[in-house]
């Protein structure tokens, strides 16, 4: 069954994006909390999101 996306809310977003986090997909784990926060009314509440899901890009580590 698909969903409208206009109908997902913060919580939503935020589900799924501990279950991609646990799925070991970093970056979308990442762009679906980002959608989360932004959806949340709440400033402290949608830094709390941010801070739980850093960007990947910005915390990896270089390898050779």
């Amino acid at each position: 069954m698909l969903v409208d996306p206009a109908h997902l809310t913060a919580a939503d977003h935020l589900d799924a994006a501990w279950e991609m986090a646990a799925a070991g997909r970093p970056f979308l784990a990442y762009l679906l909390a980002e959608e989360a926060a932004r959806l949340t009314p709440d400033p402290a509440t949608a830094a709390a999101i941010r801070a739980a899901f850093p960007d990947p890009n910005l915390t990896r580590e270089e390898t050779d």
